[in-house]
């Protein structure tokens, strides 16, 4: 007697599809020796059972109807087709057992997992289930260690039922040379059968053909390539309508690129969750002993609110209770990383180009947190194509822009930092980078030939005496990038290597440029800032430095006169001179068809500014505020672009030119303080 033949088996179907719908029961059906769609449509045998039950006169009508429904919900299922005369039965029965221990075996204790019942509040509203008919891509987006995969995770359990079938791919990123491996595995688990695939082309079309009408929940977890998307989930239109698909990966652009309905990111646990998260690993409750709490929340904020550090080091403590050891740990982690979190967030940087790596490096090492435009600035000067490199570490969720800074996570910084100590951990003189006082200052007394510095970098808060060795820079063959601020140096700087590219001084320690700066042609240095260096008293020929863009002597207060060379260079952008208040000479003409911003700011001993040549046409902003000057020279007329212009307080300032009028571009004037001058227009200040 077959199932459609027994009323009681009818009954217990019925009942089966209820418990389902109701009480979310996982039914697998397996159609055995029968056609799936003739139980879905009640055709074929199933269909002369049902014109017989149709006759019998015991039996109502709805009960029927309810039978009728509840096999065309079950043949719309996925399951097990048994075809008579199959070769193994056996095999087949033996990959049902396998395919149902998975699915009760898999179970996630979501009262340890903080910030959870959040995330998936959003990401439901992302899914949004409801929605039957249109198939969705969602991706859940950020850094190593921040519990993208748990989410992910947790929504497949919690929605999985609600699906025909359902698949979790783990470790993507790590299957990346088995793609056909990949595509057998999906397949197997949303159809629940071995598929013979030959390649990788042929598992897109299989996917194609035997998913595009069944609605399916599939979660393609770290995937880091968009080949991946593509031969795993390539279009909506390869999924029955209701579909969703979720994507977790470290990398935006990805997701941009495969045009993804919407985009979770996850972001840092907040204090309190923080602390929680770590009071469950190293306490087994939800916050810490009270002896505890002041080292648990030094914890906390060594983590930066990143669920792995949170877990490795809470699960590190447990059962340790000894201040001692406690303590230990967080000195040990000042100096060298926890190496779990580092194997974590260190496969995000193994996965960028040379160049990307270089660009990490740079803003880990030294410009965390600083303005977005002089960082970019400074990348462009060492070719690192800033337009493109930084656009790839914030799709990698390695760097982030908050108030047009740059920013990033410190255990990334912390990591980023590790690599270049890595380089030589003995010895810093073979190290890219340099940005600790006591490493520079070991390389540079030891006076050896290096080629391995690339950059020094400098600041610090409290002025600081050094006695360098100032002689050293002359060994550093391969250094691109120089800031020194705040260190108060007495030895005079003769030499520094012609391949620099950026040069900034605050606090130049010589009367001149260094010797080296008159010998050679510096072909590569695009900046020039020697900012607030009392010393200075003269520039050098800026023939030697043929692709110079910016040059700032802001505050060098016994500056006095620019050499001559300056006025026709051809690739200077900026000339900052703000603040040199002995500042006298200048150079007769201007000819810079490039200089963009020209500053003469509290220049107060400057009473003539120098005439504009035809091709000054780049000069946007000119500021002359606190100068001496009795007039403006009349070939201001060829500024012809200049947007703003700044003479505030040119106290002696009574006549404007005629050529004034030809500044069609003058959008911003600023006049303020200029008293003879308003008294002459007849207006007030």
């Amino acid at each position: 007697m077959s199932l459609v033949d027994s009323r009681w088996c009818l009954d217990e179907l019925a009942e089966i599809v209820e418990s389902k719908k109701n009480k979310g029961l996982k039914v697998v059906p397996i159609f055995y020796h029968v056609n799936p769609s003739d139980v879905r449509n009640q055709t074929g045998p199933f269909g002369k059972a049902f014109a017989e039950h149709n006759k019998d006169d015991r039996i109502d009508g709805e009960k029927i109807q309810k039978w009728k429904k509840a096999l065309t919900e079950v043949g719309n299922l996925s399951g097990e087709h048994i075809i008579l005369h199959q070769s193994s039965e056996a095999k087949v029965i033996q990959n049902i057992v396998q395919w149902i221990s998975n699915k009760l075996s898999y179970k996630i204790e979501t009262n340890e997992l903080v910030g959870i019942s959040s995330r998936t509040k959003d990401l439901k509203s992302l899914l949004a289930l409801e929605s039957k008919k249109d198939v969705r891509f969602i991706g859940i987006w950020g850094m190593g260690g921040m519990g993208k995969t748990t989410s992910a995770k947790v929504v497949h359990k919690t929605f999985s039922n609600q699906f025909e079938a359902n698949s979790f791919i783990h470790d993507v990123r790590k299957s990346e040379n088995d793609l056909h491996g990949l595509q057998k595995r999906l397949l197997k688990e949303l159809l629940c059968i071995d598929m013979d695939i030959q390649d990788v082309d042929e598992g897109v079309f299989i996917i194609k053909k035997r998913l595009h009408c069944k609605r399916i929940l599939l979660v393609l977890d770290d995937v880091d390539d968009l080949k991946q998307l593509e031969k795993l989930a390539g279009g909506h239109n390869w999924f029955g309508p209701g579909s969703r698909i979720i994507i977790t990966t470290r990398n935006k652009d990805l997701l941009e690129r495969h045009d993804v309905n919407e985009i979770y990111e996850v972001k840092e646990l907040n204090d309190r969750k923080a602390l929680q998260l770590f009071s469950l690993k190293a306490f087994g409750k939800g916050h810490p002993d009270v002896d505890y709490m002041e080292l648990s929340q030094d914890f906390v904020r060594y983590s930066q609110g990143l669920p792995l550090a949170l877990e490795l080091l809470g699960l590190s403590l447990k059962k340790r209770k000894n201040k001692v050891f406690w303590k230990g740990l967080l000195d040990k982690l000042k100096k060298s990383p926890e190496r779990g979190i580092n194997k974590v967030l260190f496969s995000s940087y193994e996965g960028l180009e040379q160049f990307e790596k270089e660009t990490f490096l740079n803003i880990s090492c030294f410009f965390c947190g600083n303005d977005l435009d002089s960082v970019f600035k400074i990348l462009d000067y060492l070719e690192l194509v800033p337009e493109y490199g930084l656009e790839i570490l914030k799709g990698k969720a390695l760097i982030k822009l908050q108030d047009n800074r740059l920013w990033m996570h410190d255990l990334l910084q912390e990591m980023g930092r590790d690599i270049v100590c890595q380089e030589c951990p003995d010895n810093p003189l073979r190290r890219s980078r340099l940005w600790l006082y006591k490493d520079i200052e070991d390389a540079l007394e030891r006076n050896k030939e290096t080629e391995e510095i690339q950059g020094i970098v400098l600041k610090l808060f409290n002025p600081k005496v050094a006695h360098w060795n100032l002689k050293s820079f002359s060994k550093m063959h391969c250094l691109k990038t120089l800031i020194i601020d705040n260190v108060d140096l007495k030895n005079d700087l003769n030499y520094l290597p012609n391949g620099l590219r950026f040069l900034d001084w605050s606090g130049y320690p010589s009367k001149l440029f260094p010797s080296s700066f008159k010998a050679k042609s510096f072909e590569r240095l695009k900046a020039i800032k020697l900012n607030k260096s009392p010393k200075l008293i003269k520039t050098p020929n800026f023939t030697n430095f043929p692709v110079l863009e910016e040059l700032e002597l802001k505050d060098c207060i016994n500056l006095l006169a620019l050499h001559p060379s300056i006025g026709v260079h051809k690739n200077l952008t900026l000339l900052n001179l703000k603040g040199c208040n002995n500042l006298k000479s200048l150079p007769r003409t201007l000819e810079m068809e490039s200089l963009e911003i020209l500053v003469l700011s509290e220049c107060s001993k400057v009473k003539s500014i120098p005439e504009f040549g035809e091709n000054m046409k780049s000069v946007s902003e000119f500021y002359l505020d606190g100068t001496a000057i009795s007039k403006l020279p009349t070939s201001i007329g060829n500024l012809t672009s200049l947007v703003l212009l700044n003479v505030n307080d040119c106290k002696n300032l009574m006549t404007l030119p005629s050529t004034f009028l030809n500044l069609n571009s003058l959008e911003k004037l600023h006049l303020s303080g200029c008293s003879k001058l308003l008294k002459i227009l007849g207006a007030t200040e």
